[in-house]
């Protein structure tokens, strides 16, 4: 079982980015807690929609034991949000394990992807759903998309890994072996064809899409090699 917890709109243009934050509170949080990734998730951008420079919200994946850690996951993340609060920012917060997101909030966060979604629509949503959804100063239409993002997480069908084991450990050309040691499920290229040997060369560090719940880094032929894409 999966706990999410999602944030969006901590920042503002001159500041550190949501998915940085994402990666710190991980972090911290993996301190007493099993994390298994950080997910990037593309919101609807739109002259009527507020948002610093991309629209995506970020979502943290923590291994749920079933003892009830939602509310000590969501203490922990919330002070650490609130310790690095960015004047001018609008920040939301929310945790739901996977057995709580039903399809009325992956609903609710693939419409975010396309449309108008309101904080009224994510307040009602979390209220019927039992799950922690809280907005942490400003406007607070952060909830829309922490709402929004575990909805897509949970869906398995959406968004990229930022941070997954060791993928940020890796640079330059790396074997496909490497690559799946670091914690990506699957090298495959656009058209389903698994890739499991030869070079890739990385644009940065593997950004794997959210496939049917795993880590597929997507790649394309290039000459006697691969190089990445990034998707998702």
């Amino acid at each position: 079982m999966t706990l999410y917890l999602g944030i969006d709109d901590t920042d503002t243009r001159e500041s550190r980015g949501t998915g940085r934050l994402a990666r710190m509170i991980a972090a911290e949080l993996a301190r007493s807690y099993t994390v298994t990734g950080v997910t990037r998730h593309q919101l609807f951008v739109h002259p009527a929609v507020p948002y610093t420079s991309h629209n995506s919200s970020a979502v943290i994946h923590i291994q749920d034991t079933g003892n009830g850690i939602a509310a000590g996951v969501f203490a922990a993340a919330k002070e650490l949000m609130l310790n690095d609060f960015i004047e001018g920012s609008d920040p939301g917060i929310c945790v739901a394990a996977d057995r709580e997101i039903g399809n009325d909030l992956s609903r609710f966060g693939f419409s975010a992807k396309t449309s108008i979604v309101t904080q009224e629509q994510a307040r009602t949503l979390a209220r019927e759903a039992g799950v922690l959804l809280e907005g942490l100063g400003g406007t607070e239409d952060g909830v829309i998309g922490a709402l929004a993002g575990i909805g897509l997480a949970a869906s398995g069908n959406d968004g990229r890994f930022v941070q997954k084991g060791t993928t940020r450990d890796l640079r330059g050309n790396q074997t496909v072996a490497a690559i799946l040691a670091s914690g990506v499920d699957r090298v495959e290229t656009r058209d389903g064809a698994v890739v499991g040997e030869g070079v890739v060369a990385l644009r940065k560090f593997p950004k794997p899409a959210r496939v049917g719940g795993k880590a597929v880094l997507f790649v394309e032929a290039d000459g006697d090699a691969y190089h990445d894409l990034v998707i998702g």
